[in-house]
């Protein structure tokens, strides 16, 4: 992806509000919240023709972005000199393989987009978020960030340094005006996450939400990240777990016969 730095964001009266992995389910989702509360969102994502073709939807703006690539995110955030706040979505899941038999580089390219990744977008807009005086870093992490299941060993290590990031960096921050803020859904039905997780295969995507009349959707999470941000900038949410009724905990999912 190229380095080259991108055309400034447009001068806008709107708070401006970065979302990464923008270009489907969550990021998307959370775009066109944030858009209605009144912000002018900034996408990134590898995808340049969705989110391009959002950004025109909602009235934003686009810019391509691979968190993975140092280069990559250099150039995006040269684009964006202003920002209030810092939508850390882009992440994923690859396999279900157990510890024993797991694949070393699926586990090394999940580390990389959701705890690098997050790292790199974080440190090159920090300092517009503290600049701007009312700054939010939200993680959208995951409830494989707090508890462990067999065959998630990769993704749920991840999440934890996702998580483990957030604390640190509110910690850090303290007495600086910025709020560092995680999600973490729970069952999310979006139409990739599973897919891109079994490698395309439909069957065992759509087998982890037989039965469950009612997961969350992309919108969901969108919804609560939209409150989170719109609080007084005095309150800090932490950490917000959501999950949909039918999953009393990642183990326990209730399912229609």
């Amino acid at each position: 992806m190229s380095a080259n730095p991108a055309a400034p964001v447009p001068d806008s009266p709107l708070p401006v509000a970065v979302v990464t992995g923008g270009s489907s389910g969550i990021g998307a989702a959370t775009a066109r919240r944030l858009a209605t509360a009144g912000f002018h969102v900034v996408l990134g994502a590898r995808r340049t023709d969705r989110i391009e073709q959002l950004a025109t939807h909602i009235g934003g703006s686009a810019y391509p972005l691979d968190v993975t690539d140092q280069g990559s995110v250099d150039a995006f955030c040269s684009a964006v000199p202003v920002a209030q706040v810092l939508v850390n979505n882009a992440g994923g899941a690859v396999g279900m393989d157990p510890v024993a038999t797991a694949d070393a580089g699926d586990w090394a390219g999940m580390y990389d987009v959701n705890v690098l990744g997050v790292l790199r977008m974080t440190q090159a807009l920090l300092p517009a978020l503290i600049a701007s005086g009312r700054g939010d870093v939200v993680m959208v992490g995951s409830t494989a960030g707090l508890v462990n299941y067999e065959g998630g060993g990769g993704y749920t290590a991840a999440k934890h340094g996702t998580h483990a990031l957030a604390e640190t960096l509110r910690l850090e921050l303290c007495g600086q005006p910025v709020r560092v803020m995680v999600v973490a859904p729970g069952m999310v039905r979006t139409e990739e996450f599973s897919l891109t997780r079994f490698g395309g295969d439909s069957d065992r995507a759509d087998a982890v939400y037989a039965g469950v009349r009612e997961p969350l959707v992309a919108e969901d999470i969108a919804d609560c990240i939209g409150w989170m941000v719109t609080r007084p900038h005095h309150v800090n949410v932490d950490l917000l777990v959501v999950r949909p009724l039918a999953q009393a905990a990642q183990h326990k999912v209730h399912r229609d016969a």
